[in-house]
This record gives C-alpha cells, sequence and structure tokens, in this order.
C-alpha cells in the first residue's frame, strides 16, 4: 500500500472518499453538495490547514485521513495556540481491518507534532472509537482528544 499527502490534483478523489464516509455513517444524500467540498478542499490545501492523506492500493484510492489546523489564542498550556481536527478518516470497506486506519493516525499525530500541534481533537463514530482509544485519545462529554 502507499500512503501519501493529497494534492490540489486530488480534490475529486477527496470529495468522492467524503461523500463515501459520510453516507457509510448513516448520512442521507438529500442534496448535491460537491461545489462546497471542493471549495473547502481547495482553500485548505491550498492555505496549508488541511493536511489530508490517501491510500492507494489495487490502483485505486481505498482510505483516506487528515487534519484541519485550527488556531486559537495562546495559553499557558498551548503557547501557540494551534490545535487540529481529526476528520476524513475513511477506509473503504474491503480493506478494513488491515491496519491502514492505525498507520494513518501515527502519520497524522507525528505531522501534527512537526506543526507544533498540542492538541488534537475529533467526533468518533462507533466503528472508529476503539482505534482511537488505543492510540491514547481520551473521551470527553463531545470529542475524543489527545494531548501532544
Amino acid at each position: 500500500m502507499e500512503f501519501r499527502k493529497a494534492t490540489m490534483n486530488d480534490i475529486e478523489t477527496m470529495i468522492d472518499l467524503r461523500k463515501a464516509q459520510l453516507m457509510d455513517e448513516g448520512a442521507v444524500a438529500d442534496r448535491d453538495m460537491e461545489e462546497e467540498l471542493f471549495h473547502f478542499f481547495e482553500k485548505h490545501l491550498s492555505d496549508g490547514t488541511l493536511i489530508q492523506y490517501l491510500v492507494a492500493a489495487d490502483n485505486q484510492i481505498v482510505a483516506c485521513g487528515a487534519f484541519v489546523i485550527y488556531h486559537f489564542p495562546p495559553s499557558y498550556s498551548n503557547r501557540s495556540g494551534k490545535k487540529a481536527y481529526i476528520t476524513n478518516m475513511y477506509t473503504n470497506k474491503a480493506y478494513r481491518g488491515k491496519g491502514i486506519a492505525t498507520n494513518l493516525l501515527t502519520r497524522l499525530v507525528e505531522e501534527a507534532r512537526e506543526a507544533g500541534i498540542k492538541k488534537l481533537w475529533l467526533g468518533a463514530s462507533k466503528m472508529g472509537r476503539p482505534v482511537y482509544k488505543r492510540f491514547g485519545f481520551v473521551e470527553t462529554e463531545e470529542y475524543m482528544e489527545l494531548n501532544l
């Protein structure tokens, strides 16, 4: 399997993966949102606030994972004020259970550390929750968090 960072050339693939993820989580596709997704990915990839990895196997993209960087006022526990939200964690059903999500998460956490991010947070699906717990994320009332 090949793990690589997404580029502007991958936006259409990222849109398809995001829609597949939402449908897999039970969302109802009651309207077209390709334009909104395109603008989101274009803006955040180009300004560096989105780091997304894609995983290729068998000549297709089978998984992805990302984080979005947010800037908050600096604090004593987070002098940079940077935090990141883990999102777009998705693996095609045929490739689940092979450690892809854990590998993606490892890459994302390392990338976040290198960017000076001190806290990661995410909203976990039932299926993803065990992966995040094993990784050290702690449940709060609303999210799961990991201090770096």
